[in-house]
């Protein structure tokens, strides 16, 4: 086996990364801020047309009818 720079490189670069990224002093994300309640009652009105318009698209098969097989 031959020594290869490039990729003993690689490795101790990767592994600082790997090693250094959860230090305490690392950047934080704050949350999103909460949804209005206009935009849930939107979301949850929008949910239940896709429901509908998704029951029409693709019906339950009844029972009693013939199947294809």
């Amino acid at each position: 086996m031959t020594y290869e720079p490039t990729a003993a490189h690689l490795a101790v670069e990767l592994t600082r990364r790997t090693v250094g990224s959860a230090r305490p002093d690392a950047p934080v994300v704050p949350d999103a801020a909460p949804r209005g309640e206009r935009v849930a009652a939107a979301r949850l009105r929008f949910a239940g047309n896709l429901r509908a318009v998704a029951r029409w698209v693709e019906p339950t098969p009844r029972r009693g009818t013939c199947q294809p097989s």
